[in-house]
């Protein structure tokens, strides 16, 4: 087992792509946290990895509220007494939305969920990884931060910022045991884009077909694994090659 015996927060565990990290990484050995807005669908996540022999806790959690991520912090560490990984994947999408079509509500909810969210659980995690001299963050940014055309002017901001801010943290803590990086998936069948998957051309793919959540599951597994201790501050894309065209 990749992971075996280590503590991981996912955030957006609920469903799609963190639902997918948190069973995996459960059946790699993590014990997991099962962060979520969503407490009802945070707990059937955490009772189908118990149901599967692992170990989770399912926690009621808005990450743009400070008090909420200390309560999380706190309840981890009271439960199974480390951190020793952060997946900063909850996130929202904009539907393609232009700067002109996108109202400074629908701004600011993008901006404060997909970058102020991971700012604050990392914030909220650095200590006790510093303090131990140990610890892995993963932030789900998007090839939408490595390219435009994939999102709307509110989420390809959003996640070329995530970008930057792995970048800073890879820079600022690799010296002292934490490592920092982040996914760029590409088009991935999820919840998220339901709506709108059967108007994206797969043509437009080398790969011509679209991810599997579980792909990306696998790759935050790798990251999160003693195989890429010396991996920092890399913004890996996942997206069939979409972006090298």
């Amino acid at each position: 087992m990749k992971l075996k015996d280590k503590v991981a927060i996912i955030t957006g565990a609920a469903s799609g792509m963190g639902k997918a990290e948190a069973l995996t990484f459960a059946r790699e050995g993590a014990k997991i946290i099962v962060a979520d807005i969503n407490f009802s669908g945070a707990e059937e996540v955490a009772q189908l990895i118990s149901a599967e022999g692992g170990r989770a806790l399912a926690i009621q959690v808005d990450i743009c509220q400070n008090s909420d991520i200390k309560q999380l912090v706190t309840h981890t560490l009271n439960q199974f007494g480390r951190i020793d990984i952060l997946v900063n994947n909850a996130g929202i999408f904009d539907h393609y939305k232009t700067s002109l079509e996108t109202n400074e509500s629908e701004w600011d909810k993008i901006i404060n969920i997909n970058l102020k969210g991971p700012y604050m659980a990392t914030n909220a995690v650095l200590p006790t990884m510093l303090d131990r001299g140990e610890g892995t963050i993963i932030n789900i940014a998007s090839v939408a931060g490595l390219v435009a055309g994939k999102g709307g002017a509110a989420y390809t901001a959003s996640k070329h910022a995530v970008i930057g801010y792995t970048k800073h943290l890879a820079s600022a803590y690799a010296s002292q045991g934490i490592r920092v990086n982040a996914i760029c998936p590409g088009t991935i069948i999820t919840p998220l884009v339901k709506d709108i998957i059967n108007n994206i051309p797969v043509e437009n793919i080398p790969a011509k077909r679209f991810g599997q959540q579980e792909e990306v599951a696998e790759l935050a597994v790798f990251l999160a694994s003693n195989q890429a201790n010396f991996v920092h501050g890399a913004a890996i894309p996942i997206d069939g090659g979409f972006t090298i065209q």
